[in-house]
């Protein structure tokens, strides 16, 4: 199971809607999905959305399999320390791994290795185990940094997205342009779509 299932990590970036949304897609695709929410993805979350998530990785389990209609045990919801979860090894590790919104201070973590959460864990693990791993950072500027831990972790095959969607699809309202950054990570996860239409069609 866990080879075909796919982790998302939100983390403490703004755009955490773009984190849910994928999540609600591959859930929809009848994608098995691993979710990893950082504590300050929970405070954006609660900011940025009208969503009344609950704190515990159960709770949260159940609120967004009910939401989004899921399967039984096709959400799984995993807590920072809960080390004995499949993402924490290579024996048992997911077939990809997104993390969406990608804040520049787990951008850094993994790009070192700190593997001081299950995130950071789950991010190194796909590295070493030479899985998909995609990053999406929603930050601007760039600093220097930022930019060298990004080209750091390209050059070790990391597909780095940075959220900016697109407009030639015409967006009249905020979902559309979620929709377009969450189409192109389907894309590179393989996963088919149909949220925006595609240039020249």
């Amino acid at each position: 199971m866990s080879r075909e299932a796919i982790s998302i990590a939100i983390t403490g970036a703004s755009g955490a809607m773009y984190g849910i949304r994928l999540m609600e897609y591959l859930l929809k695709a009848d994608k098995t999905v691993y979710l990893m929410i950082s504590s300050p993805a929970k405070v954006v979350i609660a900011t940025e959305t009208d969503l009344n998530m609950p704190g515990r990785p159960a709770e949260i389990e159940a609120y967004f399999t009910e939401k989004f209609s899921a399967k039984p045990e096709q959400l799984k919801v995993f807590g920072r320390d809960q080390w004995m979860t499949p993402v924490a090894s290579g024996s048992n590790a997911p077939s990809a791994m997104v993390v969406c919104p990608c804040s520049t201070g787990t951008l850094t973590a993994i790009s070192c290795g700190m593997s001081r959460s299950l995130i950071e864990r789950a991010a190194d693990v796909m590295l070493k185990e030479q899985r998909k791993l995609i990053l999406v950072p929603r930050e601007m500027p760039l600093s220097a940094i930022h930019l060298e831990n990004m080209l750091k972790l390209a050059k070790m095959g990391v597909t780095i997205m940075p959220a900016s969607p697109a407009f030639y699809n015409k967006p009249e309202k905020i979902q559309d342009l979620i929709d377009f950054v969450v189409a192109r990570v389907l894309d590179h996860l393989g996963v088919e779509q149909h949220l925006v239409p595609r240039w020249g069609d």
